[in-house]
């Protein structure tokens, strides 16, 4: 488990802590929410470029094969012993 020290101001601080908002699961809550938010911008973000770069968007078959051929490669990658070199 990792700690965090945030500074606030003080009337923020307080009026966080009357919200219940400094509990380390409302923290928690807060920064997964967050996280959540800034995927979808992300995403939003490359589904953007990709229409102004005139891609055409994939078939479902494609989209299944890529993942699957996604999911054995990495299989085979965690399959492999690893060379104590490498690490």
């Amino acid at each position: 488990m990792t700690e965090v020290v945030v500074k606030l101001p003080d009337e923020l601080a307080q009026r966080a802590k009357n919200a219940g908002l400094l509990s380390d699961s409302a923290i928690q809550r807060l920064l997964e929410e967050a996280m959540r938010r800034e995927a979808g911008r992300k995403l939003m973000a490359i589904a953007e470029r990709v229409h102004a770069a005139g891609i055409e968007p994939m078939s479902d078959d494609e989209i299944a094969a890529e993942v699957k051929a996604v999911r054995a490669e990495r299989r085979a990658r965690q399959s492999k012993p690893q060379d104590p070199k490498q690490s």
